[in-house]
């Protein structure tokens, strides 16, 4: 019998395209006695056609934010764009030499690291796959391998419908080996003009997790409250390939916050 008790892909009203806020988010979970609710919004183009760090300062914030809050662990993180065939992130490229003051800083960084810092973990994730047109499954294949082994990233999201080609065994072998995992995304089986076509691919990444090793965690990918926590289809998804109950990252808030990075 599959047990989640953490959804940790979840979005907010600062994802632009999202509805609830994160207190809705939270009592959300906690109403279906979820132990741990991680909130990611989008680190993306998608969000502001100005690449200014004020209109990212919504993650710079997140320490007001309770840690236990109706008795559920909140986590901040973020799910960033793998933006590039060499699997960089969204941000790398961006320069940060002030604040959202407009002070300037001591020490320039760049986007990226400025929101990573204060990130309990990092969603990789393609929502545009223009730039892989061209590239080889095993230049695909190697593009994923890069971004995970960002030390912040813990998760490569919906793998399962980013209609890349890739090549799905080493991508997960390096999941395993790096200790990072592959999200089972329940959106993507669970809308059915997502499933339509998806469904299969997802099947396959369960498989080939159970088989290697590789763990998995839950996201609902939730962009209103009452989305949060739902994993029926992905509990259905799990216990059709036989997955090993010990590979399942959100089974426990003790199990998922022993493998933050």
């Amino acid at each position: 019998m599959i047990r989640i008790s953490c959804d940790v892909h979840t979005h907010t009203l600062a994802s632009r395209h999202a509805y609830s806020t994160i207190d809705e988010n939270v009592r959300a979970a906690a109403e279906q006695n979820f132990e741990v609710l991680g909130s990611t919004d989008h680190f993306s183009d998608m969000l502001y056609p100005d690449r200014d760090v004020r209109n990212f300062q919504f993650f710079f914030n997140v320490k007001s934010w309770p840690r236990e809050w109706h008795g559920v662990t909140l986590l901040h993180g973020c799910e960033a764009d793998i933006v590039d065939g060499d699997g960089h992130l969204f941000g790398y490229d961006i320069p940060v030499d002030r604040e959202i003051n407009g002070a300037p800083l001591k020490h320039p960084t760049t986007l990226k690291e400025r929101v990573f810092r204060d990130c309990d973990y990092v969603i990789a994730s393609i929502h545009r796959k223009d730039f892989t047109l061209g590239q080889t499954p095993a230049q695909n294949t190697q593009m994923y391998i890069n971004a995970l082994q960002d030390p912040k990233v813990l998760i490569l999201g919906h793998v399962g419908r980013s209609g890349v080609d890739f090549e799905l065994d080493p991508v997960l072998e390096a999941a395993r080996d790096l200790g990072k995992l592959i999200e089972i995304n329940e959106s993507s089986i669970a809308e059915p003009a997502k499933a339509k076509k998806s469904l299969r691919r997802c099947e396959d990444v369960a498989q080939r997790c159970a088989e290697l090793g590789c763990m998995v965690s839950f996201g609902s990918d939730a962009h209103i409250s009452p989305k949060v926590g739902g994993y029926a289809k992905t509990k259905e998804l799990l216990e059709s390939v036989d997955f090993p109950e010990e590979l399942v990252a959100c089974s426990s808030a003790e199990r998922f916050l022993s493998l933050l990075p």
